[in-house]
């Protein structure tokens, strides 16, 4: 269910975001640079406003400019598709993104003396990471890995959500949230794990342990 609630909103933001993806192809824009673009806005977001307390702001500028994910992805497509390094760059970006998402939630936490919600942020910035990072190598020995209950979409969207209501004085929100993603983000690593394991018994040559 939560696939298909994801590829039915992907199709729906598809169709709002491909006329501005052809409004910047035809200004000249690369889908490069809309990439790093989203990722500095990212950055602002989270240690420019989240690092500081001001979790509302935070959080929807975070999620803006995550949405160039998408963008970037959509003018790719439409001007032949991804290079290598544009695919390599979009991959980097995202570490970079989210790793500033998740140590910005980690001190606003420690300053408040919310140890336990700095562990929570720990593990989820841990686990997102191998989350990515099964799926690369996976496809990198030429399996699949499209499986999993908390892609990095998902991790921004809970995460997002917990600073929201967090900023609105709802204050375990954002705590309850990243344990909850913790949850999810080890689950889906094993998920990933299992799936790739069940391809290379697959594809092993008979007689080989």
């Amino acid at each position: 269910m939560a696939k298909i609630f994801q590829v039915s909103a992907r199709a729906g933001m598809t169709r709002v975001v491909e006329p501005i993806a052809r409004a910047l192809l035809r200004a000249g824009v690369t889908p490069n640079a809309v990439t790093v673009a989203g990722t500095v806005g990212v950055l602002v977001g989270a240690l420019g406003f989240g690092a500081r307390g001001h979790l509302v702001a935070g959080a929807l500028i975070v999620t803006l400019f995550a949405l160039t994910d998408l963008l970037d992805g959509t003018m790719a497509r439409m001007s032949g598709g991804s290079t290598r390094f544009g695919a390599f760059l979009d991959s980097s970006m995202d570490r970079v993104a989210d790793s500033a998402v998740f140590g910005a939630v980690a001190y606003w936490l420690a300053t408040q003396g919310n140890y336990s919600g700095v562990a929570a942020a720990l593990v989820c910035l841990a686990a997102g990471s191998l989350v990515s990072y099964v799926k690369a190598r996976a496809e990198g020995l030429g399996m699949t890995c499209n499986v999993g209950i908390a892609e990095r979409t998902e991790r921004l969207l809970i995460v997002g959500v917990g600073g929201i209501l967090t900023g609105l004085n709802v204050k375990p929100a954002l705590e309850i949230a990243l344990w909850l993603l913790a949850a999810v983000s080890i689950f889906t690593v094993g998920q990933r794990m299992t799936h790739v394991y069940r391809q290379a018994q697959q594809l092993q040559p008979d007689g080989q342990a």
